[in-house]
């Protein structure tokens, strides 16, 4: 289907109601990480139900999709490159994987990132080196940084850790409440299948971790011996 096609679709799709609601709850407003994205109200489960409609969509066409300004395109065109990368060859997959570092900046809100990091880059990189995901976490935009430790969700499924530990450690002091939260989550994950290596590293960084990532960190811990990680005493 070609990207006009679907863009029709979609208006034809759009609730206002809901979008109002998307607008708050994904920081839309002057000075707000999502500050000019438009939204249309589609929830991702009829996103994706569409998604299945326009499946062979063709790269060039999901790329278009993805440069929208309207945040449910781009959703649709990530669902839409995950497809075609999961069916795909290697060949088709490396094409994949770089338009997708090419065009970060369209990854821009932290639902398209969780969406899309671990299944493309985390994915495609689970064979070979890993430094560009080390580069990504030195970058100065949010979502880049985002996206590096985020894709360690991929590792993270497979039982290995040293990625997200490493990564995490790099972006421990990063202000952004953004990348606080996606650490404090990635450590949490680390935690359900090796709550060990979980805290060996949080005993010794918790002391200096920002409170968000920490709490998100220690959510599922038993509430005395979360209290105990709040208060110092651990």
């Amino acid at each position: 289907m070609k990207a006009q096609d679907i863009e029709q679709k979609l208006r034809g799709m759009a609730n206002e109601d809901k979008a109002a609601v998307l607008r708050g709850f994904f920081k839309t407003g002057p000075g707000q990480y999502g500050e000019g994205d438009i939204f249309l109200g589609i929830t991702v489960p009829q996103l994706r139900t569409f998604a299945k409609t326009c499946h062979d969509t063709p790269i060039p066409d999901c790329l278009a999709l993805l440069k929208s300004r309207v945040h449910e395109q781009r959703l649709l065109a990530l669902l839409l490159l995950i497809g075609a990368y999961s069916e795909g060859d290697g060949r088709l997959q490396k094409r994949i994987f770089r338009l997708y570092l090419d065009h970060t900046r369209y990854v821009n809100n932290w639902d398209l990132v969780d969406l899309s990091a671990p299944n493309i880059v985390g994915n495609y990189l689970s064979d070979k080196p890993r430094r560009i995901l080390y580069d990504l976490a030195e970058s100065e935009s949010l979502w880049e940084r985002r996206i590096s430790i985020i894709a360690t969700l991929y590792y993270i499924k497979q039982s290995e850790f040293s990625d997200t530990l490493r990564i995490a450690r790099s972006l421990i002091h990063d202000e952004h409440d953004l990348i606080q939260k996606a650490v404090g989550w990635m450590l949490r994950e680390v935690g359900k299948r090796d709550l060990e290596a979980e805290e060996r590293f949080l005993k010794r960084h918790y002391a200096n971790m920002p409170r968000t990532a920490l709490r998100y960190a220690i959510e599922r811990f038993p509430e005395p011996k979360r209290l105990k990680y709040l208060k110092g005493l651990v």
